[in-house]
């Protein structure tokens, strides 16, 4: 099951899905109009009609892409998502398997890809927030794989852009030789959970100061400044970074527990907030 949303997905998937020989293909959303049938990020709020009839149809697996077809999400035959920051850690799971070698992405992504690249044996790397920032980091660290937790899938040995054909081709790879369902793949890799968050700069704000504020608070803990402040906390952590385009500052956390991110979040808003 496909959810083109109208746009340029409608004829590259399939026709990769055939070539595949994935023959049983439902496409929703086909006609190529660009009048898009939902918004096109591939979130979950904007997914419900593609898991919905993932679990109707009774299909195995259901796929999601973005307009440009860059960006890459799957959806479990029960009509739950894979999660789209899972996107690249079952890809680069897979790719590792295969190949040694290292893996890179943006630090605001789970840290669940760089326990699969150390399970294979490898060295994971975090870039600063971007494609071209990604793409940098994967060419300073020989990386055979590496993207974004926005599921987007770089393979250098094809081309160094993001690629949601590329991912499908080597998602379904690992899902036909594991011989288990998307709900099986998806239950062995670990549960991190992602707090985003952001918080408004008032008019005339300093932000490196506050940032430099917050570094000093927790000087004991490992922090990096390559873009933003990312602050490690055991196995969790949390990033603060200024938005391209708007004043704020966006604070993405990560826990195995939901509460346990939502309060690191939180903490750190009200340390921005004292240090304003």
């Amino acid at each position: 099951m496909v959810d083109a949303i109208n746009s340029s997905g409608a004829f590259a998937v399939p026709a990769l899905l055939k070539a595949l020989g994935v023959n049983d293909v439902t496409v929703l959303n086909e006609e190529v109009n660009g009048k898009f049938a939902h918004n096109p990020e591939p979130l979950p709020q904007h997914l419900t009609e593609l898991c919905n009839e993932v679990k109707k149809q009774k299909a195995h697996i259901g796929i999601a892409v973005d307009p440009d077809v860059d960006r890459l999400c799957f959806v479990c035959e029960d009509g739950s998502l894979f999660g789209e920051e899972y996107t690249l850690v079952a890809v680069a799971d897979y790719v590792l398997q295969h190949r040694k070698g290292n893996t890179v992405s943006n630090m605001s992504s789970t840290r669940a890809l760089k326990d699969v690249t150390v399970k294979h044996g490898g060295i994971y790397t975090p870039s600063a927030v971007g494609e071209v920032n990604v793409v940098n980091k994967m060419k300073a660290t020989n990386a055979v794989i590496g993207g974004e937790g926005n599921g987007g899938i770089i393979v250098p040995d094809l081309h160094y852009g993001r690629d949601a054909l590329i991912g499908i081709a080597l998602f379904l790879s690992h899902l036909a030789l594991s011989n288990k369902s998307a709900k099986q793949l998806r239950n062995s890799y670990p549960d991190y959970f992602i707090s985003k968050n952001k918080i408004e700069l008032e008019k005339g704000v300093d932000v490196a100061k506050v940032f430099e504020a917050i570094k000093k608070k927790y000087k004991n803990n490992p922090i990096n400044t390559e873009d933003g402040l990312k602050i490690e906390f055991d196995n969790d952590w949390v990033h603060l970074r200024t938005s391209n385009t708007e004043p704020i500052i966006r604070i993405y956390s990560e826990s195995s527990f939901e509460t346990t991110a939502e309060n690191i979040a939180r903490r750190l808003m009200q340390d921005i907030r004292e240090s304003m």
